[in-house]
């Protein structure tokens, strides 16, 4: 027969479930987020990818308008922008 192979699941369990305990007593003190406070995260959440995204189309499209280039600087800018942008939203969204 073939032999099961090691796992640290358990372990990996305990993880979760204590990580799991701990939001249970932090929502129990703090309690719940009121919906103004959830609306303004979200807000601000879609300002934080939409300001670099804008940014980088306004500069493409003048480097592009000086150079000549087309639209080689607008694209690659608003790309850069949307990355930006979703990593400082991913940073956000997980400071607390």
């Amino acid at each position: 027969m073939t032999e099961r192979p090691e796992h640290n699941g358990g372990t990996e369990m305990q993880k979760a479930v204590r990580l799991r305990e701990k939001r249970r007593a932090h929502w129990e003190t703090e309690g719940e987020r009121s919906l103004w406070k959830n609306l303004s995260m979200v807000g601000a959440l879609g300002w934080l990818i939409v300001t670099p995204v804008l940014a980088g189309m306004f500069l493409g499209r003048w480097l592009d308008q000086s150079l000549g280039t087309g639209v080689v600087f607008t694209g690659a800018l608003i790309f850069a922008g949307a990355v930006l942008g979703f990593y400082m939203a991913w940073k956000r969204m997980n400071e607390k």
